[in-house]
């Protein structure tokens, strides 16, 4: 089927394009072809290209930045998802959207259901769920994916940043209080399909199974990548000067995703190991069990 994918060049966006263009016709459209945030945009662009689906990739996902830049924030991550909304209910197209973990106030001791009641904390997390209600509002026609702790080949993350300072440093610092699950993008894509595949709709939560701290997150990404040496040290969550504060637990259950599309996610382990391989088939890294 022909698919209007927003936010293409982003990280999730481009192992989205990479999974759809295999058996259907996409379409990608970045900030360089559409302004999301202007509704004008949003009904020209699904009334040109007239597609079967729409995947909004597209967010404000700078966490902290989110706490100074609260106009820009709530235009990308709430009022371009009424617009996508909008335009899609009138042509009726069903939409695909991304939402966060971040919805949620990180008080619970066992994973989020999705019926679960949302309480942000922060700005980037209120944003996230005035795009929720605005799709709920607008449509039925949707499947919205809740994820967590994304990482990918394209832009920044955690783990490019945990990289990049343990090879400048060698000396890291990494909070160790607060819990969720790491989660690939190429997983998640390839989740994404498995829903549209069983026609699915409604709210999902997708990330891959298990869950750890940022700690633990931050010591299997040296061992895969043989860096071990690395002096990897524990902190507070209160003693990191960050603008937005974090839920402590953000783990998300799967268990609707699972009925759904009969199958599991891999755990966070092996899915970082094999991401590991990828990409380091792709440069000059050393992929796990090499010299």
């Amino acid at each position: 089927m022909k698919v209007l994918l927003l936010g293409h060049k982003g990280m999730l966006g481009n192992d989205l394009m990479a999974q759809f263009r295999h058996r259907h016709d996409v379409i990608g459209m970045d900030r360089e072809e559409i302004d999301i945030t202007r509704a004008s945009e949003c009904r020209r662009a699904v009334a040109e290209t007239e597609p079967q689906l729409v995947i909004n990739a597209a967010g404000y996902t700078n966490v902290d930045a989110c706490e100074t830049a609260k106009e820009e924030c709530f235009a990308v991550n709430a009022e371009a998802v009424k617009n996508i909304a909008q335009a899609c209910r009138d042509g009726n197209v069903p939409m695909i959207h991304y939402s966060t973990d971040y919805v949620f106030d990180g008080n619970a001791n066992h994973p989020y259901a999705e019926e679960d009641p949302c309480n942000p904390i922060n700005t980037y997390g209120a944003s996230k769920l005035a795009g929720e209600h605005h799709l709920k509002r607008l449509t039925d026609n949707f499947i919205l994916i809740r994820t967590a702790w994304l990482y990918g080949a394209k832009g920044k993350n955690f783990v490019s940043a945990i990289l990049d300072r343990a090879r400048e440093t060698g000396k890291l610092t990494v909070v160790d209080d607060q819990m969720g699950s790491p989660t690939c993008t190429r997983d998640l894509a390839a989740a994404t399909e498995l829903l549209v595949d069983k026609n699915a709709r409604g709210i999902f939560h997708v990330t891959n199974r298990g869950c750890c701290t940022w700690y633990d997150f931050a010591r299997k990404i040296l061992k895969e990548a043989r860096m071990e040496q690395v002096e990897l040290s524990p902190m507070k969550t209160s003693e990191l000067q960050r603008a937005a504060r974090r839920p402590a637990y953000s783990v998300l259950g799967m268990h609707k995703f699972v009925a759904a599309t009969g199958k599991t996610m891999q755990p966070w382990q092996l899915a970082f190991s094999d991401y590991y391989s990828f990409i380091a088939s792709r440069t000059c890294l050393s992929p796990p069990g090499t010299a």
